[in-house]
């Protein structure tokens, strides 16, 4: 489909420039017109398109302490079973290099062991540093207890040094 912008726009029909529009999958049943040689840059950006569309995520996002652990137990964790997968071959071809490699298979167990472990304690002081389980010997809900009984005396001292501030002298023994 060919439509000269000399239709559009009511110019004369000898400028040059033509829109060619085609049809875009997965758009609406719209066609979206695709810019040609002769067509201006300011039509050529008049449409919009965006590239993805934003979906809500499944679950909440690891916190950074948590997440840098767990990267760290992974790596060592795919390094161990690199080591053992070695190991294990090198016992099957008989080969010199299988005692080094057993021998770094079980320190790469005890270090990838470490590594989760870790990662679970790592996750447990955030959650209980943040707030996030809600027991009662929690340390965050009395921190927390704590921050708000000062915000709220903070508030009333305010409110005290504003009420002064508005009587002026109303209610002063004497203007001394």
């Amino acid at each position: 489909m060919v439509m000269g912008t000399a239709e559009r726009s009511g110019a004369p029909a000898d400028e040059g420039t033509t829109e060619v529009t085609a049809p875009v999958p997965g758009a609406p049943d719209r066609d979206i017109p695709v810019a040609g040689p002769a067509t201006r840059a300011s039509e050529r950006q008049s449409v919009y398109r965006p590239l993805w569309s934003e979906e809500p995520a499944r679950r909440r996002r690891l916190p950074d302490p948590v997440r840098t652990a767990a990267v760290r137990a992974v790596l060592v964790v795919a390094v161990t079973l690199i080591l053992a997968m070695v190991a294990f071959l090198s016992t099957l071809a008989e080969s010199w290099l299988a005692f080094p490699m057993v021998l770094a298979s079980v320190a790469g167990t005890v270090v990838a062991t470490w590594g989760v472990l870790d990662v679970w304690v790592t996750r447990q002081v955030w959650n209980q540093r943040h707030g996030v389980v809600s027991e009662p010997s929690s340390t965050a809900r009395a921190m927390r207890r704590e921050r708000r009984r000062a915000r709220r005396q903070g508030r009333a001292a305010e409110r005290g040094q504003e009420r002064i501030g508005r009587r002026g002298g109303a209610g002063q023994l004497s203007h001394s």
